[in-house]
């Protein structure tokens, strides 16, 4: 198996995860019958990590395996694609906030007796 095709699994594979991958996970996605060279996994996230370095993303390596993040001198940009919302509270959940804040302790049933 030719080192190009390594790197393109291997590439494909971190971009289709959800989570970090890990290298025994990158080693297991080759068969048993045909298993990637020694090293050569290895040497497929060398490949990749030199490659990031003039675009937006980087691959690192992090507690739980390896993953692309966006650098951190896009950040700003990128995080505009997610906006929070602002969280709207109910009135009755308001109220019940308000009777926790100012009477603690209070059980559920003085709750519902002050509100009635």
């Amino acid at each position: 198996m030719d080192q190009t095709l390594i790197n393109r699994i291997v590439e494909g594979a971190l971009l289709a995860s959800s989570q970090p991958l890990t290298l025994a996970q990158l080693k297991d996605l080759f068969p048993e019958d045909e298993p990637a060279p020694p090293g050569s996994i290895e040497r497929a996230l060398e490949r990749l990590r030199e490659g990031c370095q003039d675009r937006g993303v980087e691959l690192v390596e992090v507690a739980s395996g390896f993953r692309y993040q966006v650098t951190a001198e896009v950040h700003g940009w990128i995080s505009r694609l997610w906006t929070e919302r602002k969280t709207r509270y109910t009135r009755a959940t308001l109220e019940t906030l308000a009777l926790i804040a100012y009477r603690q302790p209070i059980t559920r049933g003085e709750i519902e007796q002050v509100r009635g």
